[in-house]
């Protein structure tokens, strides 16, 4: 286990996105040049397996189809998903499904395991990471250390931080001080 996330995520067309992936695909990117990654979801954390468990048996006593009962757990899709991956049929009724069913279902909403496969890529990036080196560069101005009356600012610097604003917070303070900086070496 090398990070864990809490928060909101989106299951799109390209695969997954929102803040907390938006957090860790710097991590994620990393760990990709060393070899696989596995992710492991749990789509409801607000419930402890056993609070989980105890829900899907008094639920499970209706004589309901299966994929009628999803919805109530899991945005439909996400229902489908996890149906597929516990391998239940959506037609079967819900008092028929065995402890095996249910534990499989179990470990797949409180443990979706997808395997990244890349990041979505430089051109459609949110923030980029790499640059110019802190070291080489005078915090107060942002003037190189390196070349004379050369100043940087924002994502040319080797500096990112979480979603949340903090990268446009970044890009406007180097910004000021790069403009102070040269302003005040004219």
């Amino acid at each position: 286990k090398q990070d864990s996330r809490f928060g909101e995520m989106l299951f799109t067309h390209f695969g997954l996105s929102g803040p907390i992936i938006l957090d860790l695909s710097k991590k994620i990117g990393e760990l990709l040049a060393a070899g696989e990654v596995i992710l492991k979801i749990d789509l409801k954390p607000a419930l402890d397996v056993l609070m989980l468990d105890k829900r899907l048996q008094r639920d499970f006593k209706r004589n309901k189809y299966f994929k009628n009962y999803l919805p109530e757990l899991l945005p439909r899709k996400l229902g489908d998903l996890a149906a597929r991956f516990a391998k239940i049929d959506l037609d079967k009724k819900v008092n028929s499904i065995n402890k095996e069913e249910r534990k499989r279902l179990i470990d797949v909403v409180k443990g979706l395991k997808l395997t990244a496969k890349g990041l979505i890529g430089f051109s459609q990036a949110i923030v980029t990471s790499g640059g110019v080196e802190l070291k080489e560069i005078d915090s107060k101005t942002m003037r190189s250390k390196i070349i004379g009356n050369l100043f940087f600012a924002g994502e040319i610097i080797d500096l990112d931080g979480p979603t949340g604003g903090y990268n446009l917070q970044i890009c406007w303070s180097t910004g000021y001080a790069a403009g102070e900086g040269a302003g005040r070496s004219v």
